[in-house]
C-alpha cells in the first residue's frame, strides 16, 4: 500500500512539473502579477526565457519603465481588454492587450515562441502611443484599404 501511494504521488509530480503553460494563462498570470507588483510581472514572464538572461539591463529598463506608471502619473488601472491575437504558426504567437488607465490607454504586446514543447516570451513591448495609430487609421487615404 505504502508503495502504491508513492507511485501515485510520483506519477503525480512528473506530469504536474511537465504540464505545458498556455500563453494565455501566460498572460493571465501576468496581468494578476501586474495590478499588484508590475516589476514582478515583467520579470515573471521573461523568466519563460532562459535566453533572456543575455538581455538584463533591457529588461530592468522596462521595469523601470512600467513603475513608472502611478497613479499620479497615469492615474488609475482599470484592467485590460484584447486587441488581437496574430498565430504565425503553431510555435509563434503575437498577443496585443489595451492596458486600461485614467489617463490613456497603453498596449502591451507579447510574442510569443515555442521552439519544443514550451512556451516562453520572445519578445515583451509596451506602446503608449495607440491613439495615433488609430488616428493615421482613419485617415481618408485609408479608408479604400478597410473596404
Amino acid at each position: 500500500m505504502k508503495r502504491l501511494i508513492h507511485l501515485l504521488i510520483l506519477a503525480f509530480i512528473s506530469t504536474t512539473s511537465h504540464a505545458q503553460t498556455s500563453p494565455d494563462d501566460l498572460v493571465k498570470t501576468f496581468f494578476a502579477e501586474y495590478e499588484k507588483d508590475a516589476a514582478k510581472a515583467v520579470q515573471g514572464i521573461y523568466d519563460t526565457n532562459p535566453w533572456t538572461s543575455r538581455i538584463k539591463d533591457a529588461i530592468e529598463k522596462v521595469k523601470q519603465e512600467v513603475n513608472s506608471y502611478t497613479e499620479d502619473y497615469v492615474g488609475k488601472y482599470y484592467g485590460y481588454e484584447s486587441i488581437t491575437r496574430k498565430q504565425l504558426s503553431t510555435s509563434f504567437l503575437l498577443m496585443s492587450y489595451l492596458v486600461k488607465y485614467d489617463r490613456q490607454p497603453m498596449r502591451f504586446t507579447f510574442e510569443w515562441y515555442k521552439p519544443n514543447d514550451t512556451w516562453m516570451l520572445q519578445s515583451f513591448q509596451v506602446d503608449v502611443s495607440i491613439d495615433d495609430e488609430v488616428e493615421e487609421a482613419a485617415k481618408v487615404y485609408r479608408l479604400d484599404e478597410l473596404r
